[in-house]
């Protein structure tokens, strides 16, 4: 079985606080690390202190953050602002985030992302090893500040999926993280880091795959289900993604997709079985399926990210049942 981590959903049919449960909870059920995200609510960093002062057990993962929105020196501090306030080692995780996010709500570019993820990692990696970042990059740049509080003792995590992101990870990053991607397409894109760490002899990083999850006894409602078929619909049309699904026997939602059909209409032809397949979804045997077959695929670490709805608050009873299995 890989490992188990649990990733706060940030869902926005739910109030924003609920998160601060779903932490409080994975940390009190012995998860190993608990990642931060951000979306449209509370800042990263701020969150992650928040939850992490009354962690016992859970390291922190802070991300991913949007190298295109955050500088080196940003990112760094505010890890080891984190560490330093909350006593847990906290490792950071660096994206390229979407345009929506990047140059709607930020107003900043996202031209060259994938250049710019792989020079921020440079410094990122530089400043958390206590030294000075120093990067001159076409797209990134910082020089001359070393932290003064101590470095935040945790991973640099890369999130990929294109080749030169993937390239990124492989080269600079001590763990790599795939979001929302079926077994057989984590084993394509594993075999593909193989690649590289081979042509540059760097050894292959560790390989984590983010996982919507909603697992009960009898298995979950719909209403969680649902909540995670809402979240496939952004992705149905992106590159590698489509593919993926098309593989996977989805043919006719893709097609629809990539003629531009409207969200609503695309969200009444996502199936649960299509859930599934990116997902940790079903009975306890449904979820310990799901979890061998990554297993299988060299996937190391599975970061759940559970459901939380009225039949499942906080995603309580999904990871009550994922811990068992931990």
């Amino acid at each position: 079985m890989p490992t188990i981590d649990i990733s706060l959903g940030l869902w926005q049919d739910r109030p924003p606080q609920e998160v601060t449960a779903t932490a409080r909870l994975a940390d009190r059920l012995g998860f190993g690390r608990v990642w931060v995200g951000e979306m449209a609510t509370y800042d990263a960093f701020a969150l992650a202190t928040s939850v992490g002062t009354g962690f016992e057990h859970s390291e922190l993962v802070v991300g991913p953050l949007a190298v295109t929105v955050r500088d080196p020196a940003m990112i760094a501090i505010g890890a080891a602002s984190v560490s330093d306030l909350t006593g847990r080692d906290v490792s950071i995780a660096l994206g390229t985030s979407s345009t929506v996010v990047v140059e709607k709500w930020h107003g900043r570019s996202r031209s060259g992302a994938a250049r710019a993820l792989a020079e921020s990692a440079r410094g990122v990696r530089a400043l958390m090893n206590g030294e000075r970042g120093e990067v001159a990059g076409t797209v990134m740049r910082t020089s001359g500040y070393r932290l003064r509080l101590q470095p935040p003792g945790g991973r640099l995590i890369v999130a990929a999926f294109g080749d030169k992101a993937l390239r990124a990870a492989v080269e600079l990053g001590d763990e790599l993280v795939l979001n929302l991607v079926s077994a057989e397409q984590a084993g394509r894109l594993i075999t593909r880091c193989k690649e590289i760490a081979a042509e540059t002899e760097t050894v292959m990083p560790q390989v984590s795959v983010w996982a919507p999850a909603a697992v009960a006894t009898e298995g979950p409602t719909q209403m969680s289900i649902d909540q995670l078929r809402r979240g496939l619909v952004p992705y149905l049309a992106a590159p590698g993604y489509s593919d993926m699904f098309v593989r996977a026997g989805f043919a006719d939602v893709i097609e629809a997709a990539r003629a531009g059909a409207a969200p609503r209409e695309l969200l009444s032809q996502v199936s649960d079985a299509m859930v599934a397949t990116v997902g940790i979804v079903g009975t306890p045997a449904d979820a310990r399926a799901q979890l061998e077959a990554y297993r299988a695929a060299g996937v190391d670490t599975v970061v759940a990210v559970p459901s939380s709805t009225d039949s499942d608050p906080a995603g309580q009873e999904t990871m009550e049942l994922l811990a068992e299995m931990a």
